[in-house]
Order: structure tokens, then sequence, then C-alpha cells
């Protein structure tokens, strides 16, 4: 079953990941996780680790594999930079909630030395952001990283900061469990005094932004930055019974997203005016 598809509701308000959806963090992000990693028996995680064998594919097995032979990353993993700390501390902890949250503040703490490097990962996204909300499409912005981080990087990036571009920005420190739970997406909704709909949609470019999306009741659309082939997404969304959840479209840029948006937003407007 292909998902290379379109949402079937025009978008409301969009709620945009942070992390290599419009930014650049990479080696910020790989050092820090690579300077916990090494630390996970003392923070009382090493037994918390997956069984390769509850892997849901064979290239997590290889990494949780690499992990537990060498504490850090494999290099080809951070030279390819396609995956993000979140969905790597999915693969290392499953569903272990409580794993995953220690992990993450040891990770809070490492970052604190690298956040500084702060990047727009495509050279028009403000442009696109502007676009959006000139046309209507209200944004918000949802990161798992803790707000004092967020808003540092936020002033940084572009040499200009983006802090006019957002109704709303939701952080991992503002709620109880980061994503993959729904929390940030909820709260980003009650905060804009939205409920969850199909016409709020969410963009990242991580399984677990797709499953947060799905777990909150709004449409996801999964950002393929990387260049995913739909072999590759098919086996990363594989729609099983413990895997169930699967993106409504998938993007390849910020732009492509904008196009998306209007183009629905237009056919509403279509509709809307051939009801009166």
């Amino acid at each position: 079953m292909s998902i290379l598809q379109l949402p079937d509701a025009h978008p409301e308000v969009i709620l945009l990941d942070w992390h290599a959806t419009l930014v650049d963090t990479h080696d910020a992000m790989y050092h820090a996780v690579d300077d916990v990693l090494p630390h996970l028996k003392e923070l009382n995680l090493w037994d918390r680790l997956l069984d390769p064998e509850d892997s849901k594919t064979i290239e997590d097995a290889k990494l949780l594999i690499y992990v537990k032979d060498n504490q850090r990353l494999h290099p080809k993993i951070v030279a390819q930079r396609k995956i993000s700390r979140t969905d790597i501390f999915e693969v290392l902890f499953g569903s272990d909630q409580d794993a995953k949250g220690r992990a993450h503040q040891a990770f809070d703490n490492a970052y604190k030395k690298y956040v500084e490097d702060v990047f727009p990962l495509e050279s028009d996204i403000r442009e696109q952001l502007e676009h959006l909300r000139a046309i209507g499409i209200k944004t918000g912005l949802i990161s798992n990283r803790k707000r004092d981080f967020l808003e540092h990087e936020l002033a940084l990036v572009d040499g200009t900061g983006w802090e006019d571009l957002f109704d709303v920005v939701v952080c991992g420190s503002d709620v109880a469990e980061r994503k993959p739970a729904p929390d940030m997406l909820l709260k980003a909704l009650a905060d804009l005094d939205l409920k969850p709909a199909r016409d709020c949609w969410y963009i990242g470019d991580s399984t677990t932004d797709v499953i947060a999306a799905k777990e909150a009741g709004i449409t996801s659309i999964f950002y393929n930055g990387a260049g995913w082939g739909q072999a590759w997404l098919d086996k990363i969304f594989p729609d099983t019974i413990k895997h169930p959840h699967r993106p409504d479209a998938v993007v390849g840029s910020i732009a492509e997203l904008t196009d998306l948006a209007r183009h629905l937003l237009a056919q509403h407007k279509r509709v809307e005016r051939a009801r009166t």
C-alpha cells in the first residue's frame, strides 16, 4: 500500500518538527548522543536496552547491537545523518517511557556543550513559513528539546531568528511525556484553542513524529528530506498490528508542504463557494 497520497482535509493549522525538518543540528545532536551512550550503566539504563530480537527492523537491531558492543553510534549512522535522537532512543528502549525519559534528560545535560550549531535545513524555509501564514494557516513549532535550548536556537537560526514565524511553540520540557506520546501536539492545539482534527497537520522526519500525530488524532505528514524510496517507507511504516502507524502523506521539502497546503486550501474554498 502506497503512502504517497494526499491528506483528506485542508490544514487550518500546521505544526512542524524542529530538528531535521526545519533546521540542521545533526552534528550537535550526534555529539550529545555519543556523550550519553558510554554512561548507560551508571544511568541504570543498560539493563533497559531492548533485546535485538524485539527490534522493528533488521537495521534497528544492528544499531542496537552496535551500541551494546561499542557504547557509541556506528560511524555510518552519523555519516548518513538520517536518524533523530528521539528515534535512536526508540530503537534502544522501545516502549519503556521511563528509560527514554532518563535518556532524554542525560541528552539535555550533554547537549549544553553543542547548542551553538544550528542552520536552516533548506534555504527558503523562512519564505515558505511566511507564505503559509500569509494564506491564513496557523503554524506551530514542536520540539523534544528543552525550552531554553530551543529558544536559544530559534534566536540563532538564519542569523535573524525565527521567533516571529510561529503562533505557538511547545517543547519536551513543557509536558509529561515527549514524542512519540501525543502530549506536545495536544498542548499546542489547546494553546491555540483548537481541538484535534484532520484539519490539524503535523509534519516531522521521524517515525516517532508519525506516531505522535496519529495518537493525537490529527493528520500526519512525513518529511522525507532523507530521500527514502517507497520500499524503505513501507519498511519503517509496516502497517502491522504491532506497528500500525503510517503517515497520511509524504513530502520531500517544506516547499512541497506549502504547495500541498495551498492546493487543498484552494480546493476547500472552491467547494465552499459551490455550496453557497
